[in-house]
């Protein structure tokens, strides 16, 4: 029999036996002396002695691989801790007074049905507060201060805390969640609807650990490129443990440790639940985190035990306690924390090891080790991780804080599995954790039907030393603010160059976009403030030419040659560079997208980002990240690249898009766009540029769909209403030659239909007699808002006629409308319009093939447009329904 301790010669075997070993008798003697310390002391005293070694390799400036887990317990132990450099007893009183009030306001909340969460606050309160009176840097000082992504399930806490501050009132609190009347607090971070408070909505999980890491990388980019010193700023993310399940939240890691992002600490709140019930029920939550940070590069502080657990593992000369720890799993660990010192005796402590360690212990120490003593819950283990994070340089850093969710809630709500879905406490509930907290509340406060509010005076010891530790720390936190900087609007000639056409060249609206964006970059006093994002195709849409000029950001510079040195439009890496090539991950583009669209607010800064992406893989992909955007109040241009559902020759289905705009119509902030020529564009952004940067900015940001085919693109049509009619969104193109005699139709169309409806025109009056006007409609979702205040105002008693009605009023015959989109899109409208309408689309799935046979297949063709538009007039009685039959016989049309 081979000893269980020892690896047999097969399993021995690794991928150092195939190199060859210069001093094979040195290898042997450290293994002879390996296998000595497992015989004699245990294969226990192996693993320390091992990772001592490797530690202290480390120390001494040996790269080995990086260990991916260590021991269940602190890593820095007490006897490392750092002085407290604060009062512990008045930062308690504090503490307990945020406790109760946060409680006290969703139970408030709750007897309207509003909801809310107590337990998570509950878990995380000295997480916060430690942060709070020590750490997190206000914008006093440089605009600036610190960037700090706050759990949505924890907001009530932190309207405690604002609320002790004085920035806060008393009803305020009592209308949590009831913002009808507009004085209300929201239910989470919503900047839209707190703007001096919330800087970042972080409650949709897994976005906001995304949107820290790209945020802190911004800081840098912002930095390098000599916009604003930043390098004081700090990104703080406070997670779940059961949040860190999102694919979004462990996206970017490697990329926080490439960057080197000593700027950025993770925070995660370890209470093993998730909103069910145990984040990892058979294993380790905690662990497995562990793992994953060091595994991506991730300098990782566990801070797992409160003081109590100290003499404790003092005890553990042979490592079963550590051990033990080690392999129970969290679920079981729940139910030490909810059972009696018995249950503990007998299902923890077994082996004569723990027999005789827990022997040494009373019944009530027991059970507060597993009850109350996790490391989060005790400031002193909190300071000392949160000091190791700042004073971390290289990495960035994650703590891993284990706590107990609904802790001080009181022994029904604590470590429960429906703690989550609980939102109010008893009376009696109230008066015994009040009798926990030790808060100064009389028993006459608390015999009415509603648990009071407590506050303890303006000149209290509580808030004079609350408010002192944030004026040292540079002023209030949270808090948003905007300094009016408008941006001089840039001159005409770069527009001008776009409205004169391109004469006889044909180019796509892709490429007019991208030339106007690069002139942009070039003047002289807003040029450094475009920041152009691009998901690692930068020469399809043509901004190749971006590399040698702008350069490409990188941290690092450029430390090699590229291949393509000797060509004109090599790649050009560098530390100050201007455009950002993320790399094939559009959360990422657009997670970065969006730290520089608020640029404004964070820091001060108005940045303008032109990102753009293929138009199927953005609204549709990241959608939920365009709210958080909206919620942040953005600002910027993002553009759906090759768009429409027959303009990607051969790509086939997942590419093409034809409901993008679909979805941007139902953000409220998204204003939405698809120009069919440069001109357009030229209005369109220019206009833009002016409501986003000017005098009076307003919190929107831009969606325009441009089109990678070459087409004619002419001078602006003269008179005074085409811009107008350009930016609400309608205006007639090309007039009918003729309007006095014969049938006459209105085709409406968007984006690079509107070459298709100019076929149309032609074969309608060269064929059939039909005499048709062309409409470029810019913004179907900007006429439809339009037509929406319109109805709004009439309900007001205001008489008011949408601008699309206004517009076809007087014109002859039906509507017809087309576009690449599917045919909800321009039906947006149809109710606004007085004529009989219908609509031409690309509905189903795209498909790869020609654009002719594509166009063919959808029936959205010039030939197609004749046929509908026929047939549109025979049931309106003008024409005679044979001569639908005999377009589709003639253009081979088969329905």
């Amino acid at each position: 029999m081979s000893d269980p301790a020892r690896p047999t010669e097969s399993s021995a075997t690794s991928e150092l036996d195939q190199l060859p070993d210069r001093d094979a008798e040195e290898t042997k003697e450290w293994q002879a002396s390996l296998d000595a310390v497992i015989r004699h002391a245990g294969p226990e005293r192996a693993v320390y002695l091992l990772r001592r070694v490797h530690e202290y390799a480390a120390r001494s400036g040996v790269t080995l691989p990086g260990l991916l887990s260590s021991d269940y317990i602190n890593t820095i132990p007490a006897s490392s801790q750092p002085v407290f450099p604060g009062d512990i007893a008045m930062e308690s009183r504090i503490t307990a007074l945020n406790r109760w009030n946060a409680a006290a306001m969703v139970t408030r909340g709750s007897r309207l049905g509003l909801g809310g969460h107590i337990s998570t606050y509950a878990s995380a309160a000295w997480l916060y507060e430690i942060g709070f009176n020590h750490f997190f840097r206000g914008k006093d000082e440089d605009g600036s201060g610190d960037q700090l992504f706050l759990q949505g399930h924890a907001s009530p806490g932190i309207y405690a805390r604002v609320f002790l501050e004085g920035r806060l009132r008393e009803d305020q609190l009592d209308s949590f969640r009831r913002e009808a009347d507009g004085h209300g607090l929201p239910s989470y971070p919503h900047p839209r609807r707190l703007p001096w408070l919330w800087e970042f909505p972080t409650v949709s999980m897994g976005l906001g650990p995304l949107a820290a890491v790209y945020q802190a990388r911004f800081n840098r980019y912002l930095h390098n490129r000599g916009i604003k010193d930043t390098s004081g700023s700090h990104v703080w993310a406070f997670l779940g443990d059961g949040e860190m399940d999102e694919p979004e939240s462990t996206a970017a890691l490697q990329l926080a440790a490439r960057e080197g992002l000593d700027n950025l600490t993770f925070v995660v709140n370890c209470n093993l639940q998730r909103l069910d019930g145990p984040v990892r029920s058979n294993s380790k939550i905690v662990q497995e985190l562990e793992a994953r940070f060091r595994g991506a590069g991730w300098h990782v502080v566990k801070t797992l035990w409160g003081e109590a657990w100290d003499p404790v593992l003092q005890q553990d000369t042979d490592g079963s306690l550590v051990r033990r720890l080690g392999e129970v799993p969290d679920a079981q660990l729940q139910t030490y924390a909810a059972r009696d010192a018995a249950y503990i005796r007998k299902h923890f402590f077994t082996g004569d090891t723990l027999s005789h360690i827990a022997a040494g212990l009373s019944d009530a120490q027991l059970t507060d080790l597993f009850e109350n003593s996790r490391g989060g819950h005790e400031p002193l283990k909190v300071y000392a991780a949160y000091r190791a994070a700042a004073e971390h340089k290289g990495q960035p850093t994650v703590v891993l804080a284990q706590t107990v969710k609904g802790h001080t809630l009181g022994s029904d709500f604590e470590s429960r599995n429906a703690n989550h879905q609980m939102k109010r406490l008893t009376m009696a509930q109230f008066r015994r954790m009040r009798d926990a907290l030790d808060l100064p509340i009389p028993d006459s406060a608390l015999t009415g039907d509603l648990v009071p509010f407590w506050h303890p005076g303006e000149d209290s010891d509580e808030v004079r030393y609350l408010r002192d530790r944030r004026s040292a720390l540079g002023g209030p936190a949270p808090v948003r603010r905007v300094v009016a900087k408008p941006l001089q609007q840039p001159p005409s000639g770069p527009f001008e160059a776009l409205q004169k056409g391109f004469g006889k060249q044909e180019v796509a609206t892709t490429m007019a976009l991208v030339r106007l964006v690069k002139d942009l970059m070039r003047v002289e006093e807003t040029g450094k403030r475009w920041v152009p994002i691009v998901p690692d195709e930068a020469r399809t849409f043509g901004m190749e030419s971006l590399f040698p000029t702008a350069g490409i950001y990188s941290s690092e510079g450029q430390n090699y040659e590229p291949v393509d040195i000797d060509q004109l439009l090599h790649y050009r890496e560098t530390k100050d560079g201007q455009l950002i090539d993320e790399g094939i991950t559009e959360a990422g583009s657009l997670a970065e997208f969006t730290a520089a669209a608020t640029s404004y607010a964070t820091h001060g800064e108005p940045m303008i980002p032109f990102y753009i992406f293929y138009a199927m893989f953005g609204f549709q992909r990241t959608g939920d990240q365009f709210w958080a955007l909206a919620d942040q109040m953005g600002r910027g241009f993002l553009i759906g690249g090759t768009a429409g559902r027959t303009t990607m020759t051969g790509e086939g289905l997942q590419h093409a898009d034809g409901h993008s705009h679909l979805l941007a119509s139902t953000n409220p902030a998204a204003v939405s766009y698809d120009p069919a020529f440069a001109y357009e564009i030229a209005v369109i952004v220019r206009e833009a540029l002016r409501r986003m940067y000017g005098d009076r900015p307003e919190d929107i940001f831009y969606y325009l769909t441009v089109y990678n085919e070459p087409k004619r693109q002419p001078a602006m049509p003269t008179g005074p209403s085409i811009e107008e009619g350009i930016l609400r969104g309608i205006y007639r193109f090309k007039a009918a030659e003729r309007h006095d005699e014969g049938p006459g139709i209105q085709l409406l169309a968007s984006g690079t239909a509107i070459h298709w409806a100019l076929e149309a025109q032609e074969l309608l009056a060269s064929q059939w007699g039909v005499q048709a006007d062309v409409w470029s409609v810019t913004s179907w979702t900007e006429l439809r808002r339009d037509g929406l205040n319109a109805d709004r105002a009439r309900l007001r008693g205001e008489e008011r006629v949408p601008h699309v009605t206004a517009a076809l009023s007087g014109t002859r015959g039906p509507v017809l409308a087309v576009s690449d989109w599917m045919r909800q899109v321009p039906d947006q409208i149809s109710q606004w319009v007085e004529q009989d309408y219908s609509s031409l689309g690309t509905d189903g799935f795209g498909l790869s093939d020609t654009r002719d046979a594509a166009r063919r297949y959808f029936r959205v063709d010039a030939e197609s447009i004749v046929v509908a538009a026929l047939d549109q007039l025979a049931r309106a009685g003008v024409v005679d329904p044979q001569t639908v039959v005999q377009a589709r016989d003639r253009y081979g049309w088969q329905g």
